[in-house]
């Protein structure tokens, strides 16, 4: 790496390939910006400015509905354009407090970040990749693969990322670009666009970077980056799609719709339909019939998870847990799309059993994903989502509440489910008596026992439940009321009791007990978004947030010992998240036996898919999972899936990991 030239760096703020009128600059002539756009709106900023020759600073922030980062960053490069020294102060995007330092000697690294203070050696070659900050690093890291030899480069502390691909495009104004494509930061891949060695654009699902004078390609750019991405998961897809047509599961226990195991049965299936089950041995396997041995493992139906919100890339990770049937919970008007290159499998994913349209008011804290002025563009949302086949409407946090009973009314008319967050300045009383059908979270439940006054369109929405959900009675009268109208109403209850785990009991700087098993298995990127420490807290509150979250789990058991329809969904990570939804509902007392049942035959009730899905039967489809080892036994063994079936199709659970960056569980 000697051979970097010391201006390296220090190129991003020259223009590349064009005359300087190619960059926009504020009012300091010496600040380079960028637009931030989340989910297709103006959300921010990224600034970048030179204090010295080596020395730079940076500014970033945007905002998601009350949330979002907030950094001011320092970075001193060496003659070679390696990071010698950087600081990053702010907040990270759920608002806790960051404070990053990084500093060398000739030999030595020192550094603190959320994981803690430590120290190593470093070599010439080796990146300092900070753990919380702006988009800084990921140019430095574009121009350092640019030049490599290798198309690797080493990270401090750990990883190491790979330029798989430089793909030159051309805009259609004539601008010349170069995407990148970066392994081994995180489970899919990193994508810069480039000019020479300066970053002209990062788009990473809902967010983008762009910079000032591009911001009109924007669109184009994230069209192509899209064609890239496609062709990249289509060849996946045909490199690890194992096509079956007759098969033979041998000697393997099946878990059953009663919730039993019916031990050493061969399942036969026949391209997509299960033919017939007998105990082993006592029908003769045809010698064209490829045979999998199930010798001490568990066939499984396929997996619901009941609260999704599906990307392209995020199929894989589906199919790897376990996970063949999901809902989606609230998506773009381009779901339909998506969902039939999962069904025809030119890109690995799930079945999508539900698509529910989301609608949202207009303020600060919208959802942006479809966002209406008024109540009749909210009616004309409701009738667009039916007209394109939506199941069901998801209202969100700044809905007025006026609004509801008319929405709710439409919805109904078209045979559509509502579901969704609680308005703001209503309770989940108040939603289920104007015509809820369904809540999702566990916070909007607890909600309903503190105040309708409370801005639920904020992060009061956590931090509330966080500071007094530990005080729920659930002896109180108010609480047995609430419990006897969601009986009486038939109201569905969506809890996603993960995602609050990961909130109310992180700690920073500590794995968080959510991933913490499953942690050492990912990139170098996504194992540090687990050291974050969900909500900030403090001596005080650290014990009074675990109270809360054990107070959510008693709340589910309870509601399961009440018949309340419960469904386990996971608003996140899929899969591994998924497993630690099930484990949860195992903790707060319902027997293994009945979560399993949530997580197949329950779910497939639920969405009306019971006739097809959802158990090992003959006639049923051949949406099985095979598991190493007995989850009725230890249900953290629902994590050692081998193989999912789909479709006809099988996938090895470890090549899928593998196409991720995960490590597989063995």
């Amino acid at each position: 790496m000697k051979n970097f030239i010391a201006s390296t760096f220090l190129v991003f703020f020259l223009t590349v390939g064009c005359n300087e009128t190619a960059q926009k600059k504020s009012k300091d002539s010496n600040k380079i910006q960028y637009e931030v756009v989340f989910r297709e709106n103006p959300s921010g900023v990224y600034e970048k400015w030179r204090t010295s020759d080596t020395s730079f600073e940076y500014y970033y922030t945007y905002t998601d509905r009350g949330r979002g980062p907030e950094y001011s960053e320092k970075i001193t490069l060496n003659e070679q354009n390696f990071i010698t020294a950087q600081s990053i102060e702010g907040v990270n995007y759920r608002k806790v407090a960051v404070n990053e330092n990084f500093s060398t000697t000739e030999t030595t690294a020192t550094w603190k970040n959320p994981k803690g203070e430590d120290q190593g050696t470093i070599s010439e070659d080796e990146l300092y990749f900070r753990y919380d900050g702006s988009p800084a690093v990921y140019e430095i890291l574009a121009q350092h693969l640019l030049k490599s030899t290798s198309g690797k480069i080493r990270l401090l502390p750990e990883g190491e990322a790979e330029l798989v691909k430089k793909i030159p495009l051309t805009l259609k104004n004539g601008t010349p670009l170069d995407l990148l494509m970066i392994k081994g930061l995180d489970m899919s891949p990193t994508y810069l666009w480039m000019q020479g060695d300066q970053m002209v654009c990062s788009i990473s699902g809902n967010l983008h970077v762009v910079l000032e004078d591009f911001k009109e390609l924007r669109s184009e750019m994230k069209k192509l980056q899209d064609i890239v991405e496609d062709d990249y998961l289509i060849e996946i897809s045909e490199k690890l799609t194992h096509p079956i047509e007759k098969v033979v599961v041998q000697n393997t226990n099946v878990f059953t719709a009663n919730g039993s195991m019916l031990l050493n049965q061969d399942v036969f299936v026949d391209g997509e339909t299960i033919k017939a089950m007998n105990p082993t041995g006592t029908k003769t396997i045809p010698t064209t019939t490829k045979v999998i041995d199930g010798k001490g493992k568990t066939l499984m139906p396929g997996m619901f998870d009941m609260h999704t919100h599906n990307t392209k890339f995020r199929g894989i990770l589906h199919l790897a847990g376990g996970i063949t049937s999901v809902r989606d919970m609230a998506n773009n008007k381009q779901l339909n799309e998506l969902s039939a290159q999962f069904d025809k499998n030119s890109i690995i994913g799930p079945r999508i059993v539900t698509f529910s349209g989301i609608i949202d008011g207009s303020g600060p804290y919208a959802n942006q994903r479809n966002v209406v002025e008024n109540l009749e563009e909210g009616l004309a949302e409701i009738q667009s989502y039916k007209d394109l086949g939506y199941q069901q409407i998801k209202l969100y946090s700044s809905i007025k509440p006026e609004w509801v009973k008319p929405l709710v009314e439409k919805a109904h008319s078209l045979d559509m489910r509502v579901s969704g967050h609680i308005p703001a300045y209503m309770i989940a009383s108040q939603a289920i008596e104007q015509g809820y059908n369904e809540i999702q979270h566990m916070n909007m439940l607890f909600l309903n026992f503190l105040s309708d006054t409370i801005d639920t369109r904020t992060p009061l929405r956590f931090t509330m439940v966080a500071e007094h959900g530990a005080n729920l009675d659930l002896k109180s009268k108010e609480y047995l009321e609430f419990v006897d109208l969601l009986k009486t109403k038939e109201i569905l209850i969506d809890p996603t009791v993960a995602i609050f785990e990961n909130m109310f009991v992180a700690k920073k700087g500590e794995p968080s007990p959510t991933y913490n098993k499953i942690m050492s298995r990912l990139p170098v990127i996504s194992q540090r978004e687990f050291y974050a420490g969900g909500l900030p807290k403090n001596e005080e509150t650290t014990p009074l947030y675990k109270k809360s979250h054990d107070k959510m789990l008693t709340v589910v058991y309870d509601l399961f010992q009440k018949n309340v329809t419960l469904v386990p969904g996971t608003d996140g990570l899929p899969g591994f998240l998924y497993h630690r939804e099930l484990e949860l509902y195992e903790q707060s007392g319902i027997p293994v036996a009945e979560v399993l049942k949530l997580a197949t035959i329950k779910s497939a009730v639920t969405t009306g898919v019971s006739k097809l899905y959802g158990s090992i039967e003959v006639g049923k489809k051949a949406d099985l999972i095979l598991i190493d080892g007995n989850p009725l036994e230890d249900i953290s063994n629902i994590r050692r899936v081998e193989w999912t079936m789909k479709g006809g199709n099988l996938y090895y659970a470890e090549e899928l990991y593998n196409a991720m960056g995960i490590k597989h569980f063995k």
